[in-house]
């Protein structure tokens, strides 16, 4: 499940709901329960996300890589920096620019759109280095 993460943002609730299917399904079999016991306290005891909240954490962790500096400069030239117009209180804020985009089916899930909207949506203290 963790192969591609990028693709993943964003995708429908229906291919989301699957995926999370297959998730449940691996933690029942890892852990040998019947399919009538409820998943939460499975995944909870496996520390596992659920799929989107997994797809999300490794776009931050990976956001985070590009801004700190150990990711590929391939992906550190797709983000930026936001840069306002005046000085203010925010500016130390470690916030990102985030690109607009054409089409909001394809484009809003692009890592170079995706990754900021959900890096600047982190708390601050979890921006910081």
């Amino acid at each position: 499940l963790d192969y591609c993460n990028a693709l993943l943002i964003g995708i429908s609730g229906r291919n989301l709901q699957r995926l999370q299917s297959i998730q449940n399904c691996a933690a029942r079999i890892l852990m040998r329960v019947r399919k009538t016991q409820h998943i939460t306290p499975i995944l909870h005891n496996l520390h596992w996300l659920p799929v989107r909240f997994r797809v999300e954490y490794k776009i931050c962790l990976l956001t985070y890589q590009c801004v700190y500096g150990s990711a590929p400069v391939y992906l550190k030239e797709l983000l930026a920096p936001h840069k306002p117009t005046r000085r203010l209180r925010s500016t130390d804020s470690h916030l990102l620019q985030v690109p607009k985009t054409k089409l909001r089916s394809m484009g809003d899930r692009a890592f170079q759109a995706a990754a900021p909207q959900l890096w600047n949506s982190l708390p601050d203290r979890l921006r910081a280095p």
